[in-house]
């Protein structure tokens, strides 16, 4: 049975980061590798439809970590927060 991403995480939720991503676009490390393994944000798009279609997003888990840094992941990097 496959489990719905829409399921598990909504807009707003507080999610951390638990496994090791680098990432080359954050603000104050831009060009340069950073791994972002345990940061905490909040889910601010969720992108598994597009005009009205399901579509199948590599990364569909946008995070907004801080007001200049957001991020798309996958489900499995990342874990809910009380």
């Amino acid at each position: 049975m496959k489990v719905n991403m829409s399921d598990i995480f909504s807009i707003g939720t507080r999610v951390r980061v638990k496994e090791s991503v680098i990432v080359f676009h954050h603000p104050e490390h831009r060009n340069n590798g950073y791994d972002i393994n345990g940061l905490e944000g909040e889910v601010v798009a969720l992108l598994d439809h597009w005009s009205g279609q399901p579509v199948s997003a590599n990364l569909p888990i946008c995070v907004k970590f801080t007001p200049k840094f957001k991020a798309h992941l996958r489900q499995t990097e990342l874990e809910l927060l009380p």
